[in-house]
């Protein structure tokens, strides 16, 4: 059965999209730890980081650093954090969170943002990632 990021990535389930190329997608994430906690997620559909072949694996790296730079200019942060876990989706994913202080890495606090700041949010790190990319 597909995952959820399988789903997003077909189309079935809607997404704030941040990025996209053929192999990596980039979205915000819906429950979020801080404005700005962004997915970034392999299109081939693999449970576990580790078992990447190396060149997804290296390829989601560099995609997530493009997202983590644009990230880090779009939203006020002391630096962007990067957590893989993947304990409550079985589709590896990176988590890139703004930090400003250590609770917001913890997985237990969570910041509420309407779905017009999600748009906006996600068209203005988009369009860093553009410019950035130029």
């Amino acid at each position: 059965m597909p995952t959820i990021f399988t789903k997003i990535i077909n189309g079935e389930i809607p997404c704030f999209k941040v990025a996209e190329d053929e192999n990596f997608l980039a979205f915000l994430d819906i429950n979020p730890n801080a404005k700005g906690h962004t997915l970034c997620i392999p299109k081939k559909e693999v449970n576990k980081i580790l078992d990447l072949d190396e060149e997804t694996y290296l390829g989601l790296m560099s995609f997530s650093r493009k997202v983590g730079k644009a990230l880090e200019e779009t939203v006020d942060c002391k630096r962007v954090g990067m957590s893989v876990i993947g304990l409550e989706v079985p589709h590896v994913h990176v988590h890139l969170i703004p930090l400003n202080e250590m609770k917001d890495a913890t997985f237990q606090h969570k910041v509420k943002l309407s779905n017009e700041e999600f748009v906006e949010l996600a068209g203005a790190i988009g369009s860093k990632i553009e410019k950035l990319q130029k």
